[in-house]
C-alpha cells in the first residue's frame, strides 16, 4: 500500500475506511447524515476533515465508517492514536461532525 492508499472494507452493509489494519476507535464520535450520497465518497470528504483537525495529534490514523440506516447514513468517525489521548480530542470530532456548513459540504460533494 502505497501513502496515498486508503483501506476500504465492505462488511454487512458498512463502508469502513482506513489507514491502518486492524481498525481501532481510540478516538470516536457519530452522527446520521440525511441525503442519498455515496458512501465511499462521503468517508474520504469526512476522513479528510478529520485529518485536518487532529494532524498535530501525534501518530493519529484515521478511520470513518458510514453505513445506510432509515434516516440517511450513520458516520462513525474517529481512529487510532499511539500514545496517550489529549483531552478535548474526542470533543472536536464531535464538533466537526455536528458543523452544519460541513455537513452541507459532504452531502453536496459525495
Amino acid at each position: 500500500m502505497g501513502r496515498d492508499r486508503w483501506h476500504v472494507i465492505e462488511e454487512e452493509g458498512t463502508l469502513t475506511l482506513a489507514r491502518r489494519l486492524p481498525v481501532r476507535f481510540d478516538l470516536v464520535a457519530e452522527t446520521v447524515l440525511g441525503g442519498e450520497v455515496g458512501r465511499l465518497r462521503l468517508a474520504h470528504l469526512v476522513r479528510q476533515d478529520l485529518w485536518r483537525a487532529l494532524r498535530r495529534l501525534r501518530g493519529f490514523a484515521p478511520v470513518v465508517r458510514v453505513r445506510r440506516v432509515a434516516a440517511g447514513l450513520h458516520v462513525v468517525a474517529g481512529g487510532a492514536v499511539a500514545g496517550p489521548v489529549p483531552p478535548g480530542a474526542q470533543a472536536r470530532i464531535a464538533a466537526l461532525l455536528d458543523d452544519p456548513r460541513l455537513r452541507a459540504r459532504w452531502t453536496g460533494r459525495a
